[in-house]
């Protein structure tokens, strides 16, 4: 054991660092996991403006990732589904029913414009080599958007990431105010539409709620015309259905209308009204659910936790530094060009190239080219290099004969231009970036309008909105009281959370849950729901087994559900009179009857009996045993 736990240890930690760091865990820098990372190099490698067949761009795709075409076909079906960066053709599925997409032979895919413009740059991308080493594959796309905070997640060994999709338009938005050192709010967007709460959201370390959009079509019809992120149209009506079958909803039919937009019709039964109906759906059904987000990413190779500012202001930096080296590059780009449209203006004007005529070998030609430029180097953007001398001298002849100077001249002054123009945006980097993002803005925000509506509601209190679903009884001949007993006695419509108050002749009385047969000892002689506070007040008339009366007011409110408790102090005694709430009168009471008693009854004012505990033996109503009492109301 003790040569084998280094070895499970260290495998063990290089598997876990694997699928954390190249499998499960977005990059912060360009917001994807690696599989989404190669699907979209591969559309851009294959970019040819047509569609592609999915097949095939699972089969490229699969020379970078190791892990199969199913893994490769799901990831690509998602990522076409938030509509960002991949264009589709034909049947892929669709997030608001639930219906699986089509085969990989019979869709076709291309890179959106967007994805295009946004997400490659050749010249800035880092490579490393792929699991088998026979290509180049991205270490991260060197994206100009916040691709990570427009939603992913995954898990890994001991860690998840759960970063909730938010509005493209509203995070270019909120990177201008950072840019601009003012205050930013963001909250998630979902293609689902919905209600949201984000009152717990906490900047994407919290949760938040979303409900379905429900409307009342007059009194009798209920539509639902959103559902919540992350449920289907079939999750949400089974959700229904199941609700009905356990009392909870009532609905009289379903009815499923959605194409392209969700339109599920709710019928409604004879007594039964929308504005009570649309309550018990978000408190029973996945038309309310709750969402948690937890922001952990990818930074320099090791996992990080970060709230939605934290990522966004990280983002935004990357944007500056990604724009930045655009910029340097197009300007040494520019550099190159002016140098060597000077280069081949001093050498055609000034017939440098004449005085290679005499040389007699390769040596002589390259130093009298550099010798008749050496004149002229003061005109020059950089020095002259040997690589430079080649390819003047590779100019051919046509060239030089039809040198156009005007035209050269004024290649030379556009590039002048150009490099002062880029010279500039460097200068004033932040605003260059500013508007680098009100580009896109202008030119693809219409396409991202908020779907989800930002509001505040309260939590449905499930106890208030369950409808009173079960009728209790009680069947004298049997004794039992519940859900399935066919009795006329103490009839009753409960619901799951009542707690029913039982009351026997014997004196003794229990809470209990509604039931579908309980054995009520004795013979029941009172039943009722408990309410939620306050208890219930109840007069007590009863005579130990000496015959003494007693008198008590009581107020049952605490208890413990299934529990036996007494109301008379003497299980021997006889309980002669139960009066719900604090009776008044007068008790009259026959002695029972002795030798040589004169006084045989006596009456007792029920205004002079103050409340006492549920086992306090309560207040004594005459001097001798009693035969029989009597309550007389006043």
């Amino acid at each position: 054991m003790t040569t084998v736990e280094p070895l499970m240890r260290q495998n063990f930690l290089e598997y876990a660092s694997y699928v954390i760091v190249d499998r499960a865990i977005p990059e912060l820098r360009d917001g994807c996991k690696p599989v989404q990372r190669r699907i979209l190099h591969t559309l851009h490698s294959m970019d040819d403006g047509k569609f592609h067949k999915v097949a095939n761009v699972i089969g490229e795709c699969m020379k970078l990732h190791p892990h199969g075409d199913a893994s490769i076909g799901e990831a690509l079906v998602v990522l076409a589904n938030k509509e960002y960066f991949i264009e589709k053709q034909g049947n892929f599925g669709s997030v608001l029913t639930g219906h699986r997409a089509a085969a990989a032979r019979y869709i076709e895919c291309r890179l959106t414009p967007l994805a295009r413009e946004t997400l490659f740059n050749k010249r800035l991308t880092t490579w490393q080599k792929s699991y088998d080493g026979r290509r180049d594959e991205p270490s991260w796309l060197p994206v100009k958007l916040p691709v990570l905070l427009l939603g992913n997640e995954g898990i890994g060994v001991g860690m998840s990431t759960k970063i909730l999709p938010h509005n493209l338009r509203e995070l270019l938005e909120a990177q201008v105010k950072l840019l601009r050192n003012e205050p930013i709010e963001l909250y998630p967007d979902f293609i689902h539409g919905g209600l949201m709460d984000v009152s717990e959201y906490a900047d994407g370390a919290g949760k938040i709620r979303v409900r379905a959009r429900i409307e009342a079509r007059g009194d009798k019809t209920v539509a639902i015309t959103q559902i919540p992120f992350g449920t289907t149209t079939e999750g949400v009506i089974s959700s229904i259905e199941a609700a009905v079958q356990k009392g909870k909803v009532k609905i009289g039919g379903i009815n499923d209308y959605t194409t392209e937009g969700v339109e599920i019709e709710l019928a409604l039964p004879r007594g039964v009204y929308a504005d009570e109906v649309i309550p018990q759906l978000y408190a029973w059904t996945l038309c309310e659910v709750s969402w948690s987000s937890a922001i952990c990413v990818i930074r320099d190779r090791h996992p990080v936790v970060l709230t939605v500012t934290d990522a966004l202001h990280e983002l935004t930096v990357h944007l500056r530094d990604q724009i930045r080296a655009e910029l340097e590059l197009e300007l040494s780009d520019l550099l190159d060009k002016q140098h060597w449209l000077t280069l081949e203006q001093i050498f055609i004007e000034n017939r440098v190239y004449k005085r290679i005529e005499e040389a007699t070998t390769g040596e002589e030609v390259h130093q009298q080219v550099l010798d008749g430029m050496d004149a002229f180097k003061h005109l020059f953007v950089r020095d002259l290099l040997d690589e430079d001398v080649e390819r003047l001298l590779k100019i051919p002849i046509r060239r030089i004969s039809l040198f156009d100077i005007n035209k050269n001249r004024k290649e030379i002054d556009d590039i002048v231009k150009a490099i002062k123009a880029v010279r500039a945006k460097l200068k004033q980097l932040t605003k260059t970036v500013i508007a680098y993002l009100e580009g896109i803005l202008d030119k693809y925000g219409a396409d991202f309008p908020r779907r989800t509506q930002i509001t505040t509601f309260e939590v449905v209190d499930k106890k208030a909105v369950a409808r009173a679903a079960f009728k209790c009884s009680y069947d004298k001949s049997s004794g039992f009281f519940g859900t399935s007993v066919r009795g006329d006695l103490f009839a009753m419509q409960v619901s799951e959370f009542d707690k029913i108050l039982l009351i026997s002749d014997d004196g003794s009385y229990r809470v209990i849950a509604p039931e579908e047969k309980f054995l009520v000892p004795g013979k029941l002689i009172w039943a009722g729901v408990m309410p939620e506070s306050g208890g219930l007040v109840f007069t007590v008339l009863y005579r130990d087994k000496q015959k003494n009366a007693f008198a008590k007011k009581v107020r049952i409110e605490r208890f413990t559900r299934g529990r036996e408790y007494e109301l008379i102090k003497d299980r021997a005694g006889k309980l002669d009179r139960l009066i719900e709430g604090e009776a008044s009168g007068t008790v009259h009471m026959d002695f029972v009857a002795a030798k040589r008693q004169r006084v045989t009854e006596a009456t007792f004012d029920l205004e002079q009996v103050d409340f006492c505990g549920v086992s306090a033996r309560g207040t004594r109503m005459a001097p001798k045993p009693v035969a029989k009492v009597k309550l007389r109301n006043s």
